[in-house]
């Protein structure tokens, strides 16, 4: 069995990065790695809207989870369901 090569991406592998966000009038902080923010900013650019009403509608869409996740957590998989990794 051969063993898969895997290359580190564009740029090289970066740890997350923490960002103040206001949802719904309440600051918050998260920390998501570049490439999750950059595809983030992608995602509300395509839906025009503002960066901080996506991630509002996220977070809605998280509270309503039988077990939710943290907002990160749920961020990314928002994005990686979607098609934007």
């Amino acid at each position: 069995m051969a063993a898969l090569e895997v290359v580190p991406p564009p740029g090289g592998f970066h740890g997350p990065v923490k960002r103040s966000i206001t949802i719904a009038g309440h600051p918050t902080s998260i920390s998501l790695e570049p490439i999750f923010w950059s595809a983030l900013e992608a995602a509300a650019v395509d839906a025009s809207l503002p960066l901080s009403a996506l991630v509002a509608a996220i977070d809605h869409a998280r509270i309503g989870a039988d077990d939710p996740p943290n907002l990160a957590s749920a961020i990314r998989t928002w994005l990686m369901a979607s098609g934007r990794d």
